[in-house]
């Protein structure tokens, strides 16, 4: 009796913390948030319900089925039927399990068309954000809420890693490369980022915020206003006024932060700065064999001289600045030297930004 008390109690202590697991998570400040919960709920409940299952049958068993003097136990071959349903159920839940996960996983990783971008630089040990206006901010990152938001990302020195909890999205950042997560803020307020790939010594205090902006908020930061944060709570705090509308930072605590050039614009300043204009023509007629034209190539394949094909994305275009005998396109002579080292992180993304806009 008291191994059967014991199992009982092992039974609802298991309960009790996977429940207790369902109300702890971070708030849900996305769609895709919302749907990795619903998949990770029906995990839970799953797991508590066959949990149940199990060792409630294998406690009733013990005791319904306990040795007794003078009784031996039939001896007992085999069930096809009973074998038969182990094995489909268990196979039909996995298969709903992969599907629902697949299909909330291309949800995530495939941007929206329109997302609005932003490049962010890790280093140690620091978040940087920069805007397709010049502007660039320090651990703290503002974006539209609902309006797809994609993060261009690289490092600077280590492999970092950005993760948002309320967001629920997560990817490495890595250095020499570029890699991107998306994401579609539904509640204003700030939203907490962390890093989690270890970093060095001040890894845990890598830390940064979103602050995601309601309309009004955004187009005032988008004119150049820049908002005093400590006036914004944590998103799911956020007090609403009379009109429903949700309350904005008072406009006298804002003062002009205005970029002197746009990305693009910078973009096109070391494009000309480099000397990338005696090979290359944003017109669409080539220069000769010296070097392809750069308009309308972004996003585009192109074939090449040792054979195959790449996509001239963003990180073909980093390694034609700084490896240009990597990939040469076919037809075009291999003379274009390296920059390496004479562009920093700010300024390879405002060059790509700008070979981005020549469409």
């Amino acid at each position: 009796m008291n191994k059967v008390i014991l199992a009982l109690g092992w039974l609802a202590l298991a309960v009790s913390g996977n429940a207790l697991a369902l109300e702890t998570l971070p708030i849900q400040g996305s769609d895709v948030a919302t749907s990795w919960d619903s998949l990770y709920n029906f995990l839970v409940y799953l797991s508590i319900f066959f949990f149940i299952l199990v060792m409630g049958a294998v406690v009733y068993f013990a005791v319904k089925y306990k040795a007794k003097p003078g009784v031996k136990a039939r001896y007992i071959t085999d069930h096809h039927l009973l074998e038969g349903i182990w094995t489909f159920v268990p196979f039909v839940l996995l298969m709903v399990i992969f599907v629902w996960g697949y299909v909330v996983y291309e949800k995530m990783v495939r941007t929206p068309s329109d997302a609005y971008e932003i490049r962010v630089v890790g280093k140690q040990w620091l978040w940087q954000f920069q805007y397709d206006d010049g502007r660039t901010t320090i651990n703290e990152v503002f974006v539209p809420t609902h309006r797809p938001v994609k993060f261009v990302m690289t490092s600077t020195d280590v492999l970092h890693s950005m993760f948002i909890p309320n967001f629920r999205v997560k990817q490495d950042v890595v250095p020499g490369m570029y890699s991107s997560v998306w994401f579609e803020a539904n509640l204003p307020g700030k939203h907490q980022i962390f890093c989690t790939e270890y970093c060095g010594a001040a890894h845990s205090q890598m830390l940064a915020q979103v602050i995601a902006l309601d309309e009004v908020e955004w187009k005032e930061w988008s004119r150049g206003k820049k908002i005093l944060t400590e006036s914004i709570p944590k998103a799911g705090t956020r007090l609403s006024d009379a009109s429903g509308s949700l309350r904005t930072t008072d406009q006298t605590q804002m003062s002009a932060a205005a970029p002197t050039l746009s990305l693009v614009e910078q973009g096109r300043a070391h494009f000309k700065g480099k000397g990338c204009v005696a090979c290359h023509s944003v017109d669409g007629q080539a220069k000769g064999n010296l070097g392809p034209t750069l308009k309308g190539v972004f996003g585009n394949p192109v074939a090449l001289t040792a054979g195959g094909s790449a996509t001239r994305d963003e990180n073909y275009i980093r390694e034609s600045i700084e490896n240009p005998m990597a990939k040469v396109v076919k037809g075009y002579n291999p003379v274009m030297p390296t920059f390496k080292g004479q562009l920093s992180e700010n300024d390879l993304g405002a060059l790509i930004a700008y070979i981005k806009s020549l469409q």
